[in-house]
């Protein structure tokens, strides 16, 4: 499934304690839910096995979404040709905090390390910087970035030198 129909499942759940996640997974109508579902029900028992954790105490701490491979697959159509269909993929992590205990220094670690920023959407968000500091260096006092030179996809810009072209030089 996508990452943005997992993300708006996993949105709801983050920072919920175990059984009520459950719950809320089991009434949700979308149709990544049980996958999300399976998932946390599998952190839970990792985590009730591996560290001791009580399944009752538990809290989904950190749940993200990213974006995964886009399996690309061909269906036949008419006439002998394809149909390109892209099929997305996402990476679904959760991490299962017992609220009883402490904050062990595994915890305090992962909150610590940035791995939990979607590297795609940093490289956009220093994309939207560079441009904002390239248009204050030149105009300052201009709330519209295109003020000084405009754009030629700017609609407005587009008729105007229409009506331009067809007026004769001189």
């Amino acid at each position: 499934m996508s990452a943005h129909k997992a993300r708006r499942v996993v949105d709801q759940i983050r920072g919920r304690f175990y059984q009520e996640t459950l719950t809320l997974l089991e009434l949700m109508p979308y149709r990544a839910s049980y996958p999300v579902f399976k998932l946390i029900y599998s952190a839970a028992a990792n985590a009730s096995h591996n560290k001791s954790f009580n399944e009752a105490d538990s809290v989904i701490s950190k749940a993200e979404v990213n974006r995964g491979t886009i399996m690309k697959r061909f269906k036949p159509r008419a006439r002998g040709r394809s149909y390109p269909i892209k099929r997305p993929t996402c990476h679904i992590t959760i991490v299962v905090r017992d609220s009883s205990k402490k904050k062990t220094e595994q915890d305090i670690f992962l909150e610590t390390k940035d791995i939990w920023k979607d590297p795609i959407i940093e490289r956009y968000l220093e994309k939207e910087r560079k441009k904002k500091e390239k248009y204050e260096s030149k105009n300052k006092f201009t709330w519209f970035p295109t003020w000084g030179k405009p754009k030629a996809s700017f609609p407005l810009v587009r008729k105007i030198k229409k009506l331009f072209r067809g007026s004769p030089g001189r």
